[in-house]
């Protein structure tokens, strides 16, 4: 098995970098999160998951070992393949994935290419608790009691946030407004902070 390679990024593509290892090319897809961080002609080192099968050896590469421990838990999950998990990567950073999972928020993971509600169900039912060592997500801040910020976050739930996602919006938008802001404003700049 490889576990890695070292080499020149000789192509890249929407999906797939092609490594020249001392004149050896090794076409290894990757997702847009670590494709960003190649270019070509510049030196690379990759993690590398193999995949065996009957007609092909497929390589998956990784400049982020948390993306490739959540790309082993995915393939664990009946239907998804090296390439749905590759997409999953793509939409959603692994600290996202960890918090959506963690919020069961199915429409997050259907952001990825290739991933409908019973696919989403099914990460939800079978990954929960299972985030890799050190890459869970952070708690959702609590809703406020009272005042201006407990306003704008039944503002946010009333327009179909989840109450974790009003409330972090929200405690976003009291960090750039400050204590004192008033529900509109706080309304506002979580709105736009979601939106971005």
């Amino acid at each position: 098995m490889i576990a890695g390679l070292s080499g020149t990024i000789a192509d890249l593509g929407a999906d797939h970098a092609v490594i020249d290892v001392h004149g050896v090319a090794y076409l290894v897809h990757a997702s847009s999160r670590t494709l960003g961080r190649l270019a070509v002609g510049q030196p690379a080192r990759l993690r590398i998951e193999t995949q065996l099968r009957a007609e092909a050896i497929t390589l998956f590469g990784f400049a982020d070992p948390a993306e490739q421990a959540w790309f082993r838990l995915l393939t664990g999950v009946q239907g998804v393949g090296g390439r749905l998990a590759l997409a999953l990567l793509s939409a959603l950073a692994p600290p996202d994935l960890a918090a959506a999972i963690a919020r069961e928020d199915r429409a997050m993971l259907a952001r990825a290419p290739g991933v409908g509600p019973r696919l989403a169900a099914r990460l939800i039912t079978e990954l929960r608790g299972k985030a890799p060592e050190g890459l869970a997500a952070a708690p959702a801040p609590a809703a406020p009691a009272t005042g201006p910020a407990r306003e704008a976050a039944a503002a946010l739930e009333a327009l179909g946030f989840r109450p974790a996602e009003a409330a972090r919006a929200v405690a976003e938008a009291e960090g750039e407004a400050g204590a004192d802001a008033a529900t509109e404003l706080l309304v506002r700049l979580a709105l736009r902070r979601a939106t971005r």
